[in-house]
């Protein structure tokens, strides 16, 4: 059976039932998850013009803007909630696959849910895994690096795959609508050589794509039907390698559970380095100033994304890929937090002279998407070098960030809510995540998010 073919009946046939416990566990603290990134970035440079744009995109007040209130038209909301929830570079990510399924797909079903009405909460558990089967399982077949932006090209397949799922499309349908969200597949990596805003806003427009997609497909608008293996198909024309057996596990690995929370609002691919840095810090009670030079040793990818150099008057968006800026920041915090992305801190001399002073190196691993293993090397003045390695990122389901860690994400991200939630508003959230499931109407988890 072609690639195709078993993504479309995995899709149309996949029950709630069929999900693992631990699945559905996941799924309900990324939905959390999410749903505090998306608030936090409310506030994020560019996101009160995107809104505002938007809002002039159709009339219709059928979804909400979370951290603002602010409502617009079902595929306008969620382009601006998939933007919101990228822009800080705090929203979950699928390693293997390099894609952050739920920004894009959580964003859609929430602004479908909202716009029909009647979804109960194993309805949306059950689009939310579906369509991060369809991302990943894509995201995961891939055997070249990364050159067209692939949280954006997977991820509108994704959410067509979830909104297929949610509308209960058959197979005729579902191929329309994945091959119309092909023909709108789009964003390059240019924008995160760039560092520019313009990455996350390639999220919101692939989230925004996937739902016209499913709508045309449900209008009875036809698509192309060899949209993954097709001489001009995604794997072809998108990655250039490929291999398509990780599809072979469709129906039976979950890959919602494969999920990774990030604890840091800043690429994932620094993430292993700041956590090795924290390890030195803690074991050797190594300081910054008794360091001479600092080598993140990490695999092709690492380099790809965040190897960049500390530069003059970079902004958040690039400063937040850069790995000699964060880890200069982790090293001499002994943490990496929002604030640290301010204008003041990016222009630091201290920050600046000791990113000066930290690299990323190519070790010699062979796979173009592998993360990790990294090890984080600290030549210091005295001659002596300390050294961590990193084999699991902290917060991935090998190396999971504990129930209260998690919280405390959420917690700090509301804070930085347009509209902040009062500290009991945001517990009830917090609770009501947490029993899903039980929900009648998921819109009741929206109203309660949005002030």
């Amino acid at each position: 059976m072609a690639a195709t073919e078993r993504l479309l009946h995995h899709i149309t046939t996949l029950r709630y039932e069929d999900i693992p416990a631990a699945a559905i566990e996941a799924a309900k603290a990324l939905t959390l998850d999410t749903l505090a990134v998306c608030v936090a970035g409310s506030t994020s440079p560019h996101a009160g013009a995107i809104a505002a744009c938007a809002a002039g995109w159709g009339a219709g007040e059928e979804a909400h803007v979370l951290g603002t209130g602010k409502a617009l038209p079902a595929p306008a909301a969620a382009l601006v909630n998939a933007f919101q929830a990228h822009s800080q570079e705090w929203d979950c990510v699928h390693e293997p696959a390099v894609v952050h399924s739920l920004a894009t797909i959580q964003s859609a079903v929430l602004a479908a849910a909202e716009r029909r009405g009647g979804l109960c909460g194993r309805e949306f558990l059950l689009a939310l895994a579906a369509g991060v089967d369809a991302s990943a399982t894509i995201g995961m077949s891939s055997r070249s690096r990364l050159k067209f932006f692939r949280p954006a090209t997977a991820g509108t397949l994704g959410v067509a795959a979830a909104l297929g799922k949610l509308e209960r499309f058959d197979v005729a349908t579902l191929r329309d609508a994945l091959g119309l969200a092909f023909s709108q597949a789009a964003g390059t990596m240019q924008a995160h050589v760039e560092g520019k805003p313009t990455l996350a806003l390639q999220v919101g427009m692939a989230t925004r794509a996937g739902m016209n997609a499913a709508d045309l497909a449900a209008a009875g608008v036809p698509g192309p039907h060899d949209m993954l293996e097709g001489p001009f198909g995604f794997f072809e024309v998108m990655e250039g390698e490929w291999d398509v057996a990780p599809f072979d596990a469709l129906g039976r690995i979950s890959r919602i559970a494969e999920v990774s929370i990030k604890p840091f609002p800043t690429g994932r691919a620094t993430h292993a380095g700041i956590d090795g840095i924290q390890r030195l810090v803690a074991a050797e009670r190594i300081e910054a100033a008794e360091v001479e030079r600092l080598t993140l040793e990490a695999p092709p990818l690492i380099h790809q994304l965040v190897g960049r150099p500390w530069r003059e008057a970079m902004t958040a968006s690039y400063a937040r890929l850069c790995f000699p800026f964060v880890g200069a920041v982790a090293l001499t915090c002994g943490t990496v937090d929002a604030s640290d992305f301010q204008p003041g801190r990016l222009a630091d001399p201290a920050l600046r002279a000791l990113a000066e002073r930290i690299e990323v190196a190519i070790d010699a691993n062979p796979d173009p998407n592998a993360l990790v293993p990294q090890t984080v090397r600290a030549h210091l003045r005295s001659g002596v070098v300390r050294e961590a390695r990193v084999d699991h990122m902290l917060g991935s389901p090998v190396n999971p960030l504990t129930a209260a860690q998690r919280e405390d994400k959420v917690r700090r991200a509301w804070r930085q809510s347009a509209r902040p939630l009062d500290a009991e508003a945001v517990e009830r959230v917090i609770a009501l995540a947490g029993r899903l499931e039980e929900l009648d109407d998921i819109r009741l988890l929206g109203r309660l998010a949005v002030p």
